[in-house]
């Protein structure tokens, strides 16, 4: 089965109890369908008293298994606590986004979408030297104390 494929016939479950484990999230939801995979992600932290991380991912065979499952369990209540049941996404690397260990200009697709080329610099340049600003207007205003006024020009 494709990557693809598979994250289509796979569900999120958030908001699970402490009690629930493999075995009876995946009796829950057996009547939607054949299950290929249940996973329940443990704890980072190894001092952590919590069996697990209080979400998991269950792989019907079929995508359209999925799809009941998501009609049917979605805001439902699974051992006292109402579940959330979503399509999985895909896990994100660990280089993108948020919590990425690496600068956003070290990454290549940023460099090679943002990186402005010689030719780009010097079209700018010659441009910017063809047109010279315009004098400023305000440069011919003298303060006073009531304000600004205008200083005759001597032509």
């Amino acid at each position: 089965m494709s990557d693809a494929s598979r994250l289509k016939s796979t569900v999120y479950v958030g908001g699970l109890e402490n009690a629930v484990n493999e075995k009876l999230l995946a009796d829950a939801f057996l009547p939607f369908g054949e299950i290929v995979d249940v996973t329940i992600p443990k704890p980072d932290l190894p001092s952590s008293k919590d069996p697990h991380r209080g979400f998991g991912y269950v792989e019907f065979e079929v995508a359209t298994d999925a799809k009941e499952a998501i009609d049917n369990m979605d805001q439902s209540e699974f051992f006292g606590r109402v579940i959330k049941v979503a399509p999985a996404k895909p896990q994100k690397d660990s280089n993108e986004g948020l919590g990425s260990k690496t600068a956003i200009w070290e990454t290549e697709g940023w460099i090679a979408q943002h990186a402005v080329s010689e030719e780009d610099k010097l079209a700018a340049q010659q441009a910017q030297d063809a047109n010279p600003p315009s004098k400023d207007p305000m440069r011919s205003l003298a303060s006073d104390a009531a304000g600004p006024r205008l200083e005759e020009s001597t032509s």
